[in-house]
């Protein structure tokens, strides 16, 4: 029983689907689900659930000067095209957040917030129960739409615990302000490595940019636009197997071209380890840093999948993902669906202009499995 004074908590929620992610991949699942909803005799209930305190997912964390690849007439989620951008260059972060708030309101999606999902367990009537911590949501089918920003990873590089500056991940960096009269390594060959040091670079930061193998730009007139584009065609074509990662590893955005021609920007060799005051290259090259950038990318957000909640039943364990036409699911649990994660779940299916494609194939998916019957 409980204690004296104690709330029990409330019961689930019976749900036939619940998405867990409110970021662009939620938002566009769901408003697949209430497409398909209209196809139904008995529309499929759904909720979304967010950690987040508001809308906007990853997009209210980027650094300052983050902008999208492509103008916002490309950059839309299903359904309902991005406002026209009347400043300089392509949208900035800022723009996107209040379109998917504007997103979210328009189609008036089912958003919970915040909410942090724990686990998945069984708890019978062939449905699985979101555990949220004292909040659960009993459901017919989960999508999991959680994206990577909260998982960055972190190579293991000789020194690091070493070094006596400052290590920051992508993720937790902002503006050249917050780096004014440092000397900066940013590490990474991507897109964020070659936008955070050109960043650092227009501002007259010292900053050296290293990789692990020399970046290969995209020709600039390639925006993401024109990456979803080749993507797309690339894995339509018999035999194709590449995504968006083989085209190249840099889109050459406006701040990179400039980086590039007019401050010199290059990338350089990975160094060998990290030294109490720098870096160490393999040809015995020593560097002083004041702070080190890892700008080496995310691994999908998806522990809870594999968490345990406490009290409840078996775990949920997904051993692998079938995939069929842009839509994957757990083969170890086919009620498990995963959307918005990267080539794996579709071409360009981590961008606002890929994910239609794959949150279509997941909610027409999902509404296939669940008999148009009433609960």
């Amino acid at each position: 029983m409980p204690a004296p004074g104690d709330v029990a908590a409330p019961p689930p929620v019976d749900v036939d689907v619940c998405v867990v992610g409110g970021g662009q991949s939620g938002l566009a699942t769901a408003y697949h689900l209430l497409r398909a909803n209209r196809r139904r005799a008995t529309p499929l209930s759904y909720v979304v659930l967010d950690d987040r305190d508001g809308p906007g997912a990853a997009w209210r964390d980027g650094w300052d000067s983050l902008r999208l690849f492509s103008p916002a007439g490309y950059s839309s989620l299903p359904g309902w095209p991005m406002p026209p951008w009347t400043g300089e260059g392509n949208p900035p972060a800022s723009h996107v957040v209040d379109y998917l708030r504007a997103y979210e309101g328009r189609y008036a999606l089912p958003v919970v917030r915040p909410v942090h999902v724990r686990g998945l367990a069984e708890c019978g009537e062939r449905r699985l129960l979101v555990d949220a911590g004292g909040r659960g949501w009993r459901a017919r089918a989960v999508v999991n739409a959680t994206g990577t920003w909260s998982a960055p990873f972190w190579p293991a590089v000789p020194g690091m615990r070493d070094f006596a500056g400052r290590q920051l991940h992508t993720r937790d960096y902002r503006r050249p302000a917050d780096h004014a009269g440092e000397r900066v390594l940013v590490v990474g060959g991507g897109n964020s490595g070659a936008q955070v040091a050109a960043d650092l670079a227009l501002a007259d930061v010292d900053v050296t940019w290293a990789c692990a193998r020399e970046p290969r730009l995209l020709p600039d007139d390639v925006d993401g636009r024109r990456l979803f584009e080749l993507a797309t065609q690339r894995v339509r074509d018999p035999g194709a197997h590449a995504g968006v990662g083989s085209l190249g590893d840099v889109v050459a955005v406006p701040d990179v071209r400039r980086a590039r021609d007019e401050r010199g920007l290059r990338a350089v060799a990975m160094p060998e380890r990290l030294t109490a005051a720098g870096a160490r290259w393999a040809d015995g090259h020593e560097a002083a840093f004041d702070t080190v950038v890892w700008c080496t990318g995310f691994r999908p957000a998806l522990g809870h999948v594999g968490a345990r909640p406490a009290g409840e039943g078996d775990t949920v364990v997904p051993d692998g993902w079938e995939r069929g036409d842009h839509a994957v699911r757990s083969a170890a649990d086919p009620r498990v669906w995963f959307v918005g994660y990267g080539d794996w779940c579709g071409p360009a299916s981590a961008t606002l202009i890929g994910v239609g494609m794959a949150a279509r194939a997941v909610a027409e998916g999902v509404a296939r499995t669940l008999p148009d019957v009433a609960p």
